[in-house]
């Protein structure tokens, strides 16, 4: 498994660490209006899926604009925001800040997500910043689990990954 921090402390991830070449594993989480989601919904898009603590958070906040932005850029390809927050403060953030090409999705329900991928933190509860990138074919092209949870990921790393993914 990876090994990770959080705020210099070191945490333990439950669930299977996912790899380069690895199918994508499938999950379900809540879009904002409550409806499940899984990987199937974007079947034949390049996903990024950009894995956050809590989107109120600075680094989070961060990490979905930035992502946000360089996905406009893009065609075919599909920012999934992952967290542990509700759906209904992930609707309100997004409306707050006048998002549109980010889908935020909640895992708070099952872990669904934080267990497939490997990203769920045993002590707090809260899903490991990282970031994936899967093919239209559900073939995952690119992972990386932020050392330190209250980092930036490689924002340029993932999108070089995502393009060639088309």
């Amino acid at each position: 498994m990876a090994s990770i921090t959080f705020k210099n402390n070191p945490v333990t991830l439950l669930g299977n660490e996912v790899n380069v070449g690895d199918q994508a594993p499938d999950f379900t989480v809540l879009a904002n209006d409550l409806s499940p989601v899984s990987l199937a919904d974007s079947k034949g898009k390049v996903r990024i899926i950009s894995v956050v603590p809590s989107i109120d958070t600075g680094v989070c906040d961060a990490q979905t604009r930035r992502f946000n932005e360089d996905a406009s850029k893009l065609e075919n390809v599909e920012v999934l925001t992952v967290s542990m927050d509700l759906p209904f403060a992930q609707k309100r953030w997004c409306a707050s800040n006048g998002l549109e090409n980010v889908k935020t999705l909640s895992d708070h329900r099952d872990a669904s997500f934080g267990e497939a991928y490997g990203v769920l933190i045993k002590e707090l509860r809260l899903l490991a910043r990282s970031v994936f990138v899967v093919d239209s074919n559900d073939k995952v092209t690119y992972v990386e689990y932020v050392s330190e949870a209250t980092n930036h990921p490689n924002y340029e790393a993932a999108i070089e990954a995502a393009k060639a993914a088309q």
